[in-house]
């Protein structure tokens, strides 16, 4: 290989886009309701939003059209096939760009959005330190792999491995842990119910209500054992 690692390598070849070509778009509509939401508990109204992963830039697009006329939208994306699906959303307020905005010279933000990213990123910790410096806020939205339904089913990581090119996995403590030990302070955590509002296969589906009904009883315990959820962290 070259100095691109192997995971980096299939988000620049075209074989992420191969396997997820709307890039996961579909799910952008409940990702930013998710982040309104989180702004709202917080009251926060920031002025200069980038995302980091952006993809097909769906989010953020969903964002402009939700939010504050005076804010300014960024995505940044290191796979050039994403970066074509962004173009057509592209406009004055909502920009894109093909880089690592952690080598980005004066690149400031109030707020980043790192939504379903840090499970891809095979040097994780640095990563998050990288990209401390580029805003005073920052939303992480981390996939709560690690059930013990996933882990009882002989493919339940290793389709996320790969299909999504999920290379790590978390539990909402190894999440809010992760992002402790790289010196984030956590201001906000809410969980979000993916594979509830977003239910496409057989399993999904059949585990909908019990996940719903045992959610409402005990919502740590149910997300541990049944899955099914992910989590909205806001943090400094």
């Amino acid at each position: 290989m070259t100095n691109k690692t192997l995971e980096e390598s299939v988000y620049t070849d075209g074989t992420y886009l191969t396997k997820n070509p709307l890039w996961h778009s579909d799910e952008s509509p409940f990702k930013a309701n998710q982040i309104l939401r989180m702004l709202q508990r917080n009251r926060l109204q920031p002025k200069s939003i980038a995302e980091i992963g952006c993809g097909a830039g769906e989010v953020l697009r969903q964002l402009q059209n939700k939010m504050d006329g005076d804010c300014r939208f960024w995505g940044y994306d290191i796979s050039p096939q994403a970066l074509e699906l962004c173009k057509g959303r592209a406009n004055s307020r909502l920009q894109f760009k093909l880089a690592d905005v952690s080598r980005e010279e004066g690149a400031f933000f109030e707020m980043i959005l790192v939504l379903d990213v840090i499970e891809h990123v095979e040097d994780y910790f640095g990563f998050l330190r990288g990209i401390r410096p580029k805003s005073d806020l920052k939303i992480f939205h981390f996939p709560l792999d690690l059930s013990v339904q996933a882990v009882l089913r002989r493919r339940g990581l290793l389709k996320r491995r790969e299909l999504y090119r999920h290379i790590h996995y978390f539990t909402k403590e190894t999440a809010l842990e992760t992002l402790k030990d790289v010196g984030y302070s956590i201001l906000d955590h809410f969980y979000t119910p993916r594979s509830i509002e977003l239910a496409k296969e057989a399993v999904q589906k059949i585990a909908r209500q019990p996940r719903l009904l045992c959610f409402a009883i005990h919502q740590d315990l149910t997300v541990r054992i049944l899955g099914g959820y992910s989590l909205l962290v806001l943090a400094r």
